[in-house]
């Protein structure tokens, strides 16, 4: 595979990743100095301004999923794949989180509540429902899983070293310095991260240009050529993109409920009044636009890859757009861009350990040792970092020599299962009065076993034979959700009417 070997830019390389971890280190300092408890830890005690938190939240939706993963389903299914990852899930989750957050902030200011499972707990007045709300969140492990595969990809192949090595460098400096900052480190870190990404976006979405000014050919006439499925609306061949269930109404569905989860909904926490939601809401939509599209790159790099092959060796799908950047720009360029992916995926690997993190002390630690408070409380807190420090690991070098087709269907299948449990409660909590734990609960539970039940059982034609598509499972998951816990709540009121009379 193609790497950024030379020693010039090996050491520049090296150079440039210092100074980046350098500028990291620095607003970690900062803010840990600041963080003496675990309610700094989870939601700051800066004045942070909406903008600031706006790009926080941008930076920390889109990860190396988005940028470094996503593009390899384009670049092995093509058009189907990116109407799917850039069109229809992005309408969902970018209308659910203008309507979600506002609520969310509204009810969780009131109650003082840093976590979903917490919200949940105070929301419903149940303890056992906010540890079993706590619990699903460990699933995001998964998550964290993809983006520490995702720039071990990346890093490995610009530094030119094993991926155990890289792996074990990535996981150690971001876990370890996560345990100090929390949310006064995370907002301005991701910030920066933030306009790396928009710089990283730009050049990536500009690079194929050429491709499109081809005398001989157009850029989807190249595409037709390579294969007349990559320019179709679904793509039969793939185990995804197959048809318009599987491309618009599951991914509307997903984008929709996506916004549920612990690193994306509580962001709106940090704001410290509700004067700067709106401006805090357009910073990140816009953002997200941007770093949604820029999956369309994987279209150039199947041209540039037209048979999935490079060096003669077959191409990872997880691996294609480290190929792309290592192969396609000059060396100075792939060095920037090497830097800028990791940006991408370190953004979201920061949120994702600061809200897992949190929930397992103050909802799960915290329900078994409740006298655990204070500096004690941020004490277990680390430790719990480095517990999922090792488990990452472990996780991600098996994802990196035996994946089932990508790792993200294992992040898809334990995220999805996650967000599908909480849409409901959610979405009764915020916008109906009076909801009896029963419903809210019953419709969770619902969706936690439709979605393995779905999976594992490989029910519908979906899922029969190869790589199942863990999306049908969270959609319908999500649906059957809704219905028991709407039946749920419409008996409780009739007895509750009857009882009355």
């Amino acid at each position: 595979m193609n790497n950024l070997a030379t020693p010039g830019m090996l050491t520049a390389v090296w150079i440039s990743l210092i100074v980046y971890m350098g500028v990291i280190l620095y607003f970690v300092v900062r803010g840990a100095r600041l963080t003496t408890n675990m309610a700094d830890y989870a939601t700051g005690t800066f004045q942070f301004s909406p903008a600031a938190i706006g790009l926080s939240l941008a930076a920390g939706m889109t990860s190396a999923a988005t940028f470094i993963i996503n593009p390899g389903f384009i670049a092995y299914y093509g058009i189907s794949a990116f109407l799917s990852m850039a069109v229809f899930l992005p309408i969902g989750a970018i209308i659910s989180l203008i309507v979600f957050s506002k609520r969310f902030r509204k009810i969780g200011s009131a109650v003082n509540a840093k976590t979903i499972a917490q919200w949940v707990g105070i929301r419903y007045n149940s303890a056992s429902f906010r540890l079993y709300m706590a619990f699903l969140s460990i699933l995001h492990l998964t998550f964290i899983v993809l983006i520490a595969v995702g720039l071990t990809q990346v890093l490995s192949r610009a530094l030119n070293v094993d991926a155990l090595p890289a792996l074990s460098g990535i996981v150690i400096f971001t876990f370890g310095y996560m345990m100090f900052g929390g949310a006064n480190s995370l907002v301005y870190t991701n910030m920066i991260q933030a306009l790396l990404k928009v710089v990283v976006a730009v050049v990536l979405l500009f690079s194929g240009y050429q491709l499109f000014t081809n005398a001989d050919a157009g850029f989807f006439q190249q595409l037709q050529q390579i294969d007349p499925k990559l320019t179709a609306a679904f793509n039969t061949d793939s185990p995804l993109y197959r048809d318009f269930f599987e491309v618009v109404i599951c991914q509307l569905i997903v984008g929709v409920a996506i916004v549920c989860q612990p690193h994306i909904i509580t962001r709106s926490l940090l704001l410290k009044d509700d004067k700067g939601m709106n401006r805090f809401l357009w910073v990140a939509v816009i953002l997200l636009i941007l770093f949604f599209t820029v999956v369309f790159t994987g279209l150039y790099a199947r041209v540039l890859f037209p048979d999935l092959m490079v060096a003669g060796k077959p191409l990872p799908l997880d691996a294609v757009m480290s190929a792309y950047v290592t192969t396609y720009f000059s060396p100075v360029v792939s060095l920037f861009l090497v830097v800028g992916l990791l940006a991408s995926g370190v953004a979201t690997l920061e949120s994702l350990i600061q809200s897992i993190s949190t929930t397992i002390t103050t909802d799960i630690i915290a329900a078994f040792a409740p006298n655990v408070i204070g500096k004690q409380q941020l004490f277990v807190n680390r430790l719990v970092i480095a517990v999922m420090a090792a488990v990452t690991i472990a996780m991600s070098y098996q994802q990196l020599v035996n994946p089932d087709l990508s790792v993200g269907i294992l992040a898809q299948n334990g995220v999805y299962a996650s967000f599908s449990a909480a849409f409901v409660p959610l979405l009764f909590g915020m916008f109906l009065k009076n909801v009896p734990v029963q419903a809210a609960f019953s419709a969770s539970v619902a969706a936690v076993v439709a979605h393995f039940g779905i999976y594992y059982g490989r029910l519908t034609p979906y899922m029969e034979t190869g790589t199942r598509n863990p999306g049908i499972a969270a959609a319908l998951a999500i649906l059957i959700s809704l219905l028991v816990g709407a039946v749920v709540l419409v008996l409780y009121r009739q007895t509750k009417k009857e009882v009355a009379v």
